[in-house]
């Protein structure tokens, strides 16, 4: 099949806020953080989510991402670790609709997926333990190709960007550890390894050709890269920030140009409570916005909003159940139950839950520029 690409506005907004995250400490899980939020940390309020699906605690759902047929109904695509398989809801209700794939390694089977990200009709799927991307077509997820299998030791999280038509930079994090529980953080000089870049291209076949690009990663004792989750990215600014979970350091995101170097920024100090995990870009009309980042916490996970811009802090909100938050999938067009789109959030990686976006500005005070 030859998939349909998003117009470029859609296509925009989806990578722009494509995020994924993961629990770095094979093979359990990471426990909920409870901790006393920052001092001087604004003030958190409350945004009642609109639904929250079944619990399927067997899944272990991980990363979130989302996909409009042209039809015009969303889907909401989950990574489910311990089953290794996807797990398909619909993103209006969040009824759990299919589950895609199984363990193995062969086409179509999985090993620990982790981070998904879609661009137009291509889903990309990063598996920590086959060592890979994998890419499947939409909404039949035909397996298409893999690719990072030399490279990738312990592939988490993954962000894309189209370069120009057709050709996708694909920026994927690479959390390798060492020791017997691998909690063991490599010498600084390998850190520059962290993230790891690849040139995808679909010819009109639809075909996958891709190339490696290089790694990159801050090898200061200061600014290192040890455990690294989400990443996600700004075309108009040259920005990537790249989530840091290592709380025996400081866990929090850091800035880098889309060439790969640090720019000696983090967001501001102290922002995270607990472990900095998923993150989204939020683009609002007029070149503004914000980044949503999650503050891993129990019992509310809280949400904190920055300009993209200038990175400074704008509010911080927190639902009525969802905690313990990995990924979340922020998708900003209309959709037939979120007008004004909405942020989905993973909680305590057993069910999806919702937050509609036009809620999220009232209750926050945010520029109406970022609702339609």
């Amino acid at each position: 099949m030859t998939p349909r690409l998003l117009p470029p506005v859609a296509t925009a907004v989806l990578l722009a806020t494509v995020m994924c995250a993961c629990t770095t400490t094979p093979p359990a899980a990471t426990p909920a953080q409870t901790a006393t939020p920052p001092a001087g940390a604004p003030t958190t309020l409350t945004v009642p989510e609109r639904y929250v699906s079944a619990e399927s605690p067997q899944d272990e759902l991980d990363s979130l991402t989302t996909w409009t047929s042209e039809e015009g109904r969303t889907l909401l695509i989950a990574s489910a670790k311990s089953t290794h398989r996807l797990v398909v809801f619909d993103a209006d209700t969040g009824k759990r609709l299919r589950e895609v794939g199984g363990e193995g390694q062969a086409a179509g089977e999985f090993n620990r997926p982790n981070g998904v990200a879609v661009y137009g009709d291509y889903l990309f799927v990063v598996e920590r333990d086959n060592h890979r991307v994998q890419v499947f077509t939409l909404p039949d997820f035909k397996p298409l190709g893999t690719f990072g299998d030399r490279e990738l030791r312990s592939p988490y999280g993954l962000w894309l960007t189209e370069t120009e038509p057709g050709e996708l930079e694909v920026y994927v994090t690479d959390s390798f550890m060492y020791g017997k529980k691998f909690d063991e953080v490599p010498p600084l000089a390998e850190l520059d390894q962290r993230v790891r870049r690849y040139r995808v291209q679909f010819d009109q076949n639809g075909r996958l050709r891709s190339s490696y690009g290089g790694s990159f990663g801050d090898t200061t004792q200061a600014a290192g890269l040890r455990m690294v989750e989400s990443i996600a990215g700004d075309p108009d600014n040259d920005r990537l920030l790249v989530a840091d979970e290592d709380r025996r350091h400081e866990s929090t995101l850091r800035e880098y140009s889309f060439s790969g170097k640090y720019t000696g920024r983090s967001l501001p100090q102290d922002s995270f409570a607990a472990e900095a995990e998923g993150v989204a870009l939020w683009t609002c009309a007029n070149g503004g916005g914000y980044w949503i980042a999650v503050d891993q916490l129990a019992p509310l996970t809280v949400f904190h909003l920055f300009d993209r811009a200038t990175l400074a802090p704008r509010g911080s909100f927190e639902g009525e159940v969802t905690a313990h938050t990995d990924g979340v999938a922020l998708h900003a067009a209309s959709t037939a139950a979120f007008p004004d789109g909405a942020l989905f959030a993973v909680h305590d990686d057993k069910s999806v839950t919702a937050f509609d976006l036009s809620e999220v500005v009232r209750v926050l005070g945010l520029s109406a520029d970022c609702t339609r």
